[in-house]
């Protein structure tokens, strides 16, 4: 965990710590939009049967795909940090020789 003083030096990011926080965010916001649009398309099958369950399919498919994309982003950010903490090792053997 971090520390209120990280906020202020620049030898250790805060942002792999915090990155599982958002995406976890991510993930309750894009089920709460899922949801919505679940609702929002049973509603319109009173109107239109055909057009709310193309809207029913479509809110499902975009929570899956939602949940599968911040996963995606989520690793990409914590990757890069990984590859610069490597980098800064190899920089640091590289120094003692």
């Amino acid at each position: 965990m971090f520390e209120f003083r990280d906020l202020f030096q620049w030898d250790r990011f805060i942002t792999p710590t915090i990155i599982k926080t958002f995406y976890w965010l991510v993930i309750v916001l894009t089920i709460l939009f899922g949801i919505s649009g679940v609702f929002s398309g049973l509603a319109a099958m009173a109107v239109s049967p055909f057009g709310g369950f193309i809207l029913v399919l479509s809110s499902i498919a975009s929570v899956v795909v939602g949940i599968i994309f911040s996963r995606i982003v989520a690793e990409f950010v914590l990757i890069v940090f990984r590859i610069n903490e490597h980098l800064g090792a190899i920089r640091d053997q590289g120094q003692l020789r």
